[in-house]
């Protein structure tokens, strides 16, 4: 790794180490598209002791886009499902989470991946000046570093989401929206929280390799003394 991605790592570590604040969220957050995808054929029902079988052939039905937050410390997660993945996109899920999500934080610590659109010089192309500074004031941008985004949590919570319902054929985005509401909705009440548990000790010992050979250089006091 480089000296510039080392420090985002640690970085980002020592924010999940802080403790829960009101006023300052710690806040993930991610994107992926999806496929929509359609049976060809009818599936098999499912018999006593066997599941329902389904074709191989699907047919498909285009994309669409997850925007997904949530906020490991109190077990809160919402994602929005959109047409594309666009700046304006992105500008528009930045001010739901300023004015909707958050609108009482003094400030949001968002930890997100470094992809050029996550930028917040995006939102003023989408909004007057005035607007895009509100919301970039109240927002305070943690990027992974490259190749790191296994470092946002928000990962983990795709990663529960593909198990939920991204496993499955879904032919239209309307039925996409409804399986997602479905599972956020059953995780919310019970405030399922993230235990993140790669601390900035651990990464400097596991990830020792990787981190950057410290050149040795002379003492300048003795080297003044003598």
């Amino acid at each position: 790794m480089s000296p510039d991605s080392i420090w985002h790592l640690e970085e980002v570590l020592d924010l999940y180490a802080e403790p829960e604040d009101p006023r300052y969220p710690q806040v993930c957050f991610d994107e992926s598209p999806v496929q929509l995808t359609r049976e060809t054929r009818q599936p098999l029902p499912a018999q006593p002791g066997q599941p329902a079988r389904y074709d191989t052939e699907y047919k498909r039905e285009g994309t669409a886009n997850l925007f997904l937050f949530v906020q490991p410390l109190r077990g809160w997660r919402h994602v929005n499902v959109t047409h594309q993945r666009t700046k304006p996109d992105f500008a528009q899920q930045m001010r739901l989470l300023v004015d909707e999500y958050f609108p009482t934080a003094e400030r949001i610590r968002l930890v997100l991946d470094n992809l050029n659109t996550h930028t917040p010089s995006a939102l003023y192309g989408v909004f007057p000046p005035h607007e895009a500074r509100r919301i970039t004031r109240k927002l305070e941008f943690h990027y992974t570093p490259k190749h790191g985004r296994w470092l946002n949590m928000a990962e983990c919570e795709f990663a529960v989401l593909a198990g939920q319902c991204l496993d499955r054929r879904i032919p239209h985005i309307e039925g996409l929206r409804e399986e997602i509401a479905a599972g956020q909705g059953s995780r919310n009440p019970l405030q399922t929280k993230i235990h993140w548990q790669f601390s900035t000790d651990r990464a400097r010992t596991q990830l020792k390799r990787l981190y950057p050979a410290v050149e040795s250089t002379p003492n300048l006091a003795t080297s003044a003394e003598t």
